[in-house]
């Protein structure tokens, strides 16, 4: 295993070999759909220009501090995050003549919270799908070397100007995020695939595609992980109800939603019924369409009734696990055994120590398929 730590005002370039001497941890977090961020650890001498570097750039919007880290596996690159320095913390060290600096920051969306609209008229968008807004407020980044991925709803809803005309209130991430909501989908910036380059994936969960190789519990000498552990929650899932009024009659038409569709598919075979339902009675003043969005949004948002805990050894396991992935489970039991999305990984990095602690998550029990890679 390799790592690399590339730090710099806007461009970040690598760091000196004194920087990753002292260098002591690197704690990443992957969620779902929250931001990415991470923590650096260093032991410095009191005397280390580190500290002014660090403390000066640290929550600025000029100069922007961006930080990289790339960890090698088996020959294999990874950018674990891009992202910006928000915090940093200065702690007495184990003697007089060394202090404990610890940096955090998260991913780049934290500049796009740079800019409040809150308070203003609004920014308007005039016949424009929120496909095409999104893109529109991304474009804005493309000096971080951000590339939009923008991937258009089931039902494209475009407002006609004399109706209504949507506006931007709030951070382009505040907005962003809300018109994902309103489809059901997510938005992240992923970091990669080359240093200084991300994606911002605004989009479904993604649930179908290769599988990471298989996380393998109690299976002896073939075992990968340190811990691993499922629970089940069979109350989890609710059914949204859409209303549907034709403007002649006045007549609301109900319409169950169902949270299954082409890029979220059942990972279990057994997966019990919704336990409740949810109306959503104010659809009824919106267009079909403008509702149908609303109740796939709201269907999105059921929980998985399987949830999984886990810790395992880079150097174990023989790779990187990535989040908002699936990956394969073997030797827990039928009943959890099979594909499992990632929904979250923390990374944790001391010098000769690769770990990772992780969450999984799927609907419904019994594996839909045979076998799963290893």
């Amino acid at each position: 295993m390799h790592l690399t730590l590339l730090v710099g005002p806007v461009v970040p370039v690598p760091v000196p070999q004194v920087v990753l001497d002292a260098l002591t941890q690197i704690e990443v977090v992957q969620p779902d759909e929250a931001a990415g961020a991470f923590t650096l650890q260093f032991t410095l001498s009191v005397r280390s220009p580190l500290h002014t570097l660090f403390l000066l750039s640290g929550g600025d919007v000029v100069p922007l501090l961006r930080v990289i880290v790339i960890v090698t596996v088996n020959g294999t690159p990874e950018v674990l995050i891009d992202g910006v320095v928000t915090r940093t913390e200065v702690t007495p060290g184990a003697d007089q003549r060394h202090t404990n600096l610890q940096v955090s920051g998260d991913d780049l969306t934290t500049v796009m919270q740079k800019l409040e609209f809150s308070g203003l008229p609004g920014l308007p968008y005039p016949a424009m799908p929120a496909e095409a807004i999104v893109a529109l407020l991304l474009a804005k980044y493309a000096f971080l070397g951000v590339v939009p991925l923008v991937i258009p709803s089931i039902a494209v809803d475009v407002p006609i100007p004399t109706d209504r005309i949507p506006t931007q209130q709030g951070t382009d991430l505040e907005y962003i995020r809300l018109l994902a909501s309103r489809v059901g989908y997510v938005f992240y910036i992923e970091p990669g695939p080359a240093p200084g380059t991300s994606t911002a994936y605004w989009g479904p969960k993604i649930k179908v595609g290769v599988p990471q190789p298989a996380l393998n519990a109690d299976m002896d000498a073939a075992s990968n992980v340190d811990s691993l552990s499922f629970s089940y929650n069979g109350n989890a899932r609710s059914l949204p109800i859409v209303y549907i009024q034709s403007p002649q009659t006045k007549i609301p038409l109900a319409i169950p939603i169902p949270d299954i569709g082409p890029l979220n598919p059942p990972l279990g075979l057994l997966d019990p019924p919704p336990q409740r339902f949810n109306p959503l009675t104010e659809t009824a003043k919106y267009s079909p369409v403008r509702a149908l969005l609303l109740g796939m949004a709201e269907a999105a948002k059921s929980a998985d009734t399987v949830t999984g805990q886990g810790h395992l050894d880079v150097a174990r396991y023989g790779r990187v696990l990535k989040a908002r992935q699936l990956v394969g489970v073997r030797g827990v039991g039928p009943a959890f055994d099979g594909l499992h999305y990632v929904s979250e990984v923390r990374h944790t990095i001391k010098r000769g120590e690769y770990k990772q602690s992780f969450s999984l998550s799927r609907k419904g029990l019994i594996s839909t398929v045979p076998v799963v890679p290893s």
